[in-house]
């Protein structure tokens, strides 16, 4: 289970201005806060950590503008993407966007809440619907995903490497890709059952290609040089 991490210190999650108020969570030394500069309340939510309510937890983001994720009443604040990330992030989105659309899909990127299960909630980094008129997309989150694509972070790597493996495949996502720009390979993981099996894990000079997406192909080494 992802769990709150008292690493994450002095994050502010700044939600857009809702009427004449500015409320943000404020973490620093290992607490949460939750703060509404305008009649200065300033509440220690680190207490409410693990009696979350989903109602609360798409209330809160739908305030903010980070990415905070739900698992049974935890809340975990995941790092602001880098720059690199967001390079990396942008050369995927075009690629996966020109094959998916030409398929009458939909690729979409973070922030966008997709349900694993009730109370608990992801925000992968692109996720891919091979229809766009699929039912589980819906404004607000979506209901799962035929594919999830999460860009590994250093702060954590076994969040997106592990965690995120057994999440998605609870979710019955059929096809998870990690970029890691760690050790420069690209991994793709296809559904067999209630586990991921992999695919194949890609490295510079090769073709990562995918298994739900018939004659899909990316060039890692393309890839990682969107970075630079």
């Amino acid at each position: 289970m992802t769990r709150w991490k008292p690493a994450y210190t002095q994050c502010m999650i700044k939600p857009d201005v809702v009427g004449d108020e500015r409320m943000a969570v404020d973490v620093g030394d290992a607490d949460l806060w939750l703060v509404r500069k305008a009649d200065g309340l300033e509440v220690n939510l680190l207490a409410l950590q693990g009696l979350w309510t989903e109602a609360q937890y798409l209330n809160l983001t739908a305030q903010s503008n980070h990415l905070i994720e739900l698992t049974d009443g935890v809340i975990e604040v995941l790092p602001m993407p880098t720059r690199e990330h967001q390079k990396i992030l942008a050369s995927l989105y075009r690629s996966l966007f020109a094959f998916v659309q030409s398929l009458g899909g939909i690729v979409l990127f973070a922030p966008l809440r997709v349900q694993i299960r009730p109370g608990k909630f992801r925000e992968p980094d692109l996720v891919v619907l091979r229809d766009e008129q699929d039912p589980r997309n819906l404004d607000a989150f979506w209901l799962g995903a035929d594919m999830v694509v999460e860009i590994v972070s250093p702060d954590r790597p076994s969040r997106d490497v592990e965690d995120k493996r057994v999440d998605y495949a609870e979710a019955g996502i059929p096809e998870y890709w990690i970029v890691n720009p760690i050790d420069q390979t690209m991994t793709v993981l296809t559904l067999a059952g209630a586990a991921y099996a992999t695919h194949g894990v890609f490295r510079r000079g090769e073709h990562a290609s995918s298994v739900l997406l018939a004659g899909f192909a990316l060039d890692v080494t393309a890839v990682f040089e969107a970075s630079a």
